[in-house]
């Protein structure tokens, strides 16, 4: 067991909680969200959609199943700012698991505050939305540390993906085995997705982010997968110049996460920041097109205006949200390409839409 040491974790409205450090010791701060799953600590912190990002996670008990290098991660380091919990756990019960969620918080650098009321924060969060916030177990007095809150930029207009991106083109998966070439712009790429496509006869080569499309053309692929990653999709113009002229190709395109909020800035429909978004495992939503029901896993704080889709010639809404009605899927009429806010390679789970996948090898089993 760790030492029992206070953390304070202030909100920029003015509201505190006082609960027992975690992690390392320092001070650190972004903007507050919360994640409902159940499971899936490690996938969720080493997601890079979460950069930039505090992570409130409500199930009542975490790291007592510790942590298992590898397989469990979606990248190649902890992607979040700091964890707030309500039971931490430096004892874990998993005989496979490589140490603890302690330790591992350590080793990253990663601070964070247990011992925390996660449902009184998680409904002032809902009902004020999405604010920044800082944890601290050096800085103990609430005036003080809102100064250095104060010094923390907003989640709005601010490019990230930048940040996340590999910076060397990479491949994934057998060049001889694989049926299709596939481009994936990295935005903050988690290694499921990677997965999902490779187990469909994908070759992937992975490029940074701010790759030209004329590079990424160079190497003659099939078809093109934009990624999901943090930040504001309305502050990189730079990737939608480039989603507009991979849909312009006519070869097949497919999204998740940003790569949808992407998809639609590149056809010339805009997103906006949520009052406090969607993260969890146990989203429900309606595919348009068979009618069927899907619980999700999901991770993004910007969505697609519902407007400006209604009157567009050329996209169609395929899936929508049965909570709040938001924009969870679209695809172009005129052009191979289609998107989903969500995450269909879903790691831990839930798997429901994994045929998204499929959807995309059938496009370009067609474009052949």
């Amino acid at each position: 067991m760790t030492e029992t040491k206070e953390a304070l974790l202030l909100l920029e409205d003015g509201t505190a909680y006082r609960g027992t450090a975690l992690g390392k010791s320092g001070t650190t701060g972004g903007e507050i969200c919360f994640n409902t799953g159940m499971t899936g600590y490690q996938e969720i912190y080493t997601d890079p959609s979460y950069y930039g990002q505090i992570v409130v996670n409500t199930t009542s008990h975490i790291g007592n199943y510790g942590v298992q290098l590898g397989s469990e991660e979606e990248s190649d380091h902890v992607k979040i700012k700091g964890m707030v919990c309500n039971t931490f756990s430096n004892v874990y019960s998993r005989h496979t698991a490589d140490f603890s969620l302690q330790e591992y918080f350590e080793r990253a650098n990663i601070v964070g505050i247990s011992n925390v009321d996660t449902r009184h924060l998680v409904r002032h969060v809902r009902q004020k939305g999405v604010m920044n916030a800082i944890i601290s177990s050096e800085i103990l007095d609430e005036t003080e540390l809102m100064q250095e809150l104060k010094k923390i930029p907003s989640m709005a207009g601010l490019e990230l993906s930048s940040e996340v991106s590999t910076e060397q083109a990479y491949f994934v998966g057998d060049e001889m085995e694989s049926r299709w070439r596939v481009a994936v712009m990295d935005y903050g790429i988690k290694k499921s997705i990677l997965k999902n496509l490779t187990m469909r006869g994908c070759y992937c080569k992975v490029f940074p982010a701010q790759t030209s499309f004329e590079e990424v053309m160079e190497w003659k692929p099939d078809g093109f997968f934009i990624s999901n990653g943090p930040g504001d999709p309305g502050a990189m113009l730079y990737a939608v110049e480039t989603v507009k002229k991979m849909v312009d190709t006519s070869k097949p395109v497919f999204g998740i996460c940003l790569g949808h909020q992407l998809l639609a800035e590149a056809s010339g429909i805009s997103t906006y920041k949520m009052h406090h978004g969607h993260r969890g495992l146990n989203h429900p939503v309606k595919n348009l097109i068979t009618g069927r029901c899907e619980v999700t896993s999901q991770n993004h704080g910007f969505a697609v205006n519902p407007d400006e889709i209604l009157s567009h010639p050329d996209v169609e809404v395929t899936h929508v949200n049965l909570n709040d009605k938001t924009i969870e899927g679209i695809r172009r009429k005129d052009k191979p390409a289609f998107s989903v806010q969500y995450h269909p390679e879903a790691s831990p789970g839930p798997h429901d839409s994994r045929y998204l996948f499929d959807e995309f090898a059938k496009l370009l089993t067609e474009a052949e």
